[in-house]
């Protein structure tokens, strides 16, 4: 069955090339936010990009006059690609057309291709924006999202009278309100309840966690103002990173780190942002960030019963789920203060800054004794800091951070980018972090999903030898000189990976990959005390294509297939996934829809697969994919008017062979698991 299956795909994706169409691709960032997803066995809820892009699209970005800062926020751009511009611009005045782009070293077709729904070229010449028409001349936007699961869960079906249960109805909420003039002003609130936890009911005051924010820009000497909740990103993230920020994948320039210092939060992530004020005052090339925050988080508390009163916190909980008696009862059991800042100095081709972080709990963070958390952060307090650079010489661009914590333990990445042709560019990022240096909000290009106990070597290549193809392949080699969750020992790995884009025109895309991983991990035997710790590679082969049959109607499918510790007869396994995608958008109507379907078999969780899903504005899903069955979902959306505008999405997975899906409380009896989703946006 699977050898027929690969045999009937390959040669589909072989005919994809005689679609024809006049649209320009539509901008991909699934396979990022997929590899992101693997690297952390986690769903981002962080909305913030894909809000950045539909706010560019509305107000598109004057490339005549945009900084270096607001190129950077479009996430398309290497820091190389954005000098190339600056320094044209420099050099010959200001741009006559978007054709003057293909003119700019480093910039590609495929890349202006990308840029154009968010950019435009024109002769606007910067003004200053009065404080009141910011506050009365943006856009106003109310969002509402309800989704559940229809199958009810074990959480859902236990009697109240049981301690371990959901103490709230099945139904996710999420609603948020958003003001925005251009790029120079936004306020807004968020509020959210997760399924399982409890709406207007016991201890709950409405929504279960609220988010509010107000955030300007361009004040004068004022560059930014935050009030409310905000995200700091500082260097290249071995201290402090709270914007989304991708690991390895394809894209082999986008290994950098690069955002503004200061930047909103409104997403329904109920960990990963500070609250309290920020500002960055710039003057000539000199600009200082401060920021202080004041947060109550979720905590494992432990109360000291005796005369001592040696009361502690054994760990931070950032699910941000408050379902449970026991959940409930873990919210917001510790206060964390916090501050610090950045100091930078940057020239037209260099950038220098100084960074530091300090935290302090109300109680006393002390880790459960075990091999692993010998070098975790104990304490109340704790602080990092670190010196980040990068400099650019013509087709060069380097980077790098260099980081000390409060133990004065160190770490060190260091990077390059260079464009070693106008088809050939290459990156590279040294990383050595000592087992002993520890961060709270640290987010670098590391292998490991917080920056600690890591060396490592990457390389990556990606050559252009005729317009229609491209070749990226990245090489890297790692190793952890000290134990970590579920590896008992000491251990090294490597990952490699080889992509092959074939694209003959803009409607037509086809890639195909070839992933290999070796990574140690323990395995468990039950005649042995211990637990042996053995590499257990991991080979992935994928074949993707996307092509338009006319202005219409998109197709795009994928087959996939993983081999996992195929040396080992009694361990190994394997995973095969297709699916085959529907976009159809008619030209004048207001409505538009698309779907997948989709079949996956695997021998068991090890052998897991990924797929990026399509869903309603600022959603995505990326699940994860084991044992034997088949997916489907529809995604519906219609403009009620010009101003109200509705998406609704229906997904089912079955299952062959199984009566029970999940565990503990999200167990479901039966084989099938359905979820709806409604979403109505009115801006005015």
């Amino acid at each position: 069955m699977r050898k027929f299956l690969f045999i009937l795909t390959a040669c589909f994706h072989l005919s994809v090339t005689l679609a024809q169409s006049e649209d320009p691709p539509p901008i991909k960032t699934e396979q990022q936010l997929e590899n992101l997803a693997e690297a952390t066995e986690t769903e981002t809820e962080d909305d913030s990009y894909l809000q950045s892009l539909a706010q560019f699209k509305k107000s598109k970005l004057n490339l005549n006059i945009a900084d270096a800062s607001e190129l950077k926020e479009l996430i398309l751009l290497s820091d190389l690609q954005i000098q190339s511009l600056i320094k044209y611009r420099q050099l010959l005045g200001k741009l006559v057309s978007i054709y003057e782009l293909q003119s700019i070293p480093s910039w590609d077709v495929e890349t202006i291709q990308k840029l154009l729904p968010f950019i435009k070229v024109d002769d606007e010449i910067p003004i200053s924006i009065e404080l009141k028409k910011r506050f009365n001349q943006g856009q106003h936007t109310v969002l509402g999202r309800i989704q559940q699961v229809i199958e009810k869960s074990e959480g859902f079906i236990r009697p109240d009278s049981v301690a371990s249960r959901y103490t709230g109805s099945p139904q996710r909420l999420f609603l948020r309100y958003k003001y925005v003039y251009r790029n120079l002003l936004q306020y807004g609130l968020v509020a959210e309840k997760d399924a399982g936890e409890q709406f207007f009911k016991g201890s709950s005051k409405g929504f279960d966690f609220y988010s509010y924010h107000f955030f300007a820009r361009k004040l004068g000497p004022i560059k930014a103002l935050a009030l409310g909740d905000f995200t700091i990103n500082l260097g290249q993230g071995l201290i402090h990173w709270q914007s989304l920020a991708f690991k390895k994948s394809a894209d082999i320039i986008a290994i950098k780190r690069q955002s503004d210092v200061l930047r909103p939060y409104n997403s329904a992530g109920e960990y990963n942002f500070q609250r309290g004020v920020g500002v960055t005052v710039a003057k000539n090339r000199f600009e200082v960030t401060a920021f202080a925050s004041y947060r109550k988080l979720d905590a494992n508390f432990h109360k000291d019963t005796s005369l001592s009163n040696d009361d502690f916190i054994s760990s931070v909980l950032t699910s941000g789920y408050h379902r449970t008696p026991s959940e409930i009862n873990d919210k917001y059991k510790v206060h964390q203060t916090s501050f610090g800042g950045n100091i930078s100095y940057n020239a037209n081709s260099f950038h220098v800054g100084f960074n530091g972080v300090v935290f302090a709990f109300s109680e006393p963070l002390v880790k459960n004794l075990q091999p692993y958390n010998h070098y975790a952060i104990q304490g109340k307090s704790w602080h990092n800091y670190s010196l980040d650079y990068n400099y650019t010489w013509r087709n060069l661009h380097l980077f790098g951070e260099a980081a000390l914590d409060k133990n004065y333990a160190k770490a060190f990445l260091n990077g390059l980018l260079v464009s070693l042709h106008p088809q050939v560019d290459a990156s590279l990022v040294y990383r050595n972090i000592q087992s002993s240096y520890q961060t709270l909000y640290g987010n670098a290009f590391t292998e490991n999903t917080y920056p600690t106990n890591e060396t490592g070597l990457f390389t990556g290549i990606s050559i252009k030898p005729v317009p229609f193809l491209r070749v990226d392949a990245y090489a890297d080699v790692f190793s952890f000189p000290w134990l970590r969750y579920r590896v008992d020992a000491p251990t090294k790995g490597s990952e490699y990976m080889v992509q092959l884009t074939y694209k003959p025109n803009r409607e037509v895309e086809i890639y195909t990959r070839y992933r290999n991983e070796n990574k140690a991990i323990n395995i468990s035997v039950l005649s042995l005390p211990t637990h042996p710790v053995m590499v257990r590679p991991r080979q992935n082969w994928r074949i993707q294509s996307s092509y338009k049959i006319s202005r219409e109607l998109t197709l795009k499918n994928r087959t996939e297939i993983v081999w996992y510790d195929h040396r080992n007869k009694d361990l190994a396994q394997q995973g095969f996934l297709i699916y085959a995608d529907v976009g159809y958008k008619p030209m004048g109507k207001p409505y538009a829809i698309n779907g997948r379907l989709q079949y996956f078999e695997t021998d068991g969780f090890d052998s897991r697969l990924y797929a990026y899903e399509n869903d309603v504005l600022y959603s995505f899903s990326i699940p994860f994919f084991y044992d034997k069955g088949a997916r489907y979902y529809l995604n519906l959306n219609y403009d009620i008017s010009k101003k109200a505008t509705c998406w609704f999405r229906f997904a089912q997975t079955l299952y062959d062979g199984k009566n029970v899906i999940g565990s503990g409380l999200d167990e479901i009896a039966g084989n099938k698991k359905t979820e709806i989703k409604l979403q109505v946006m009115y801006t005015f």
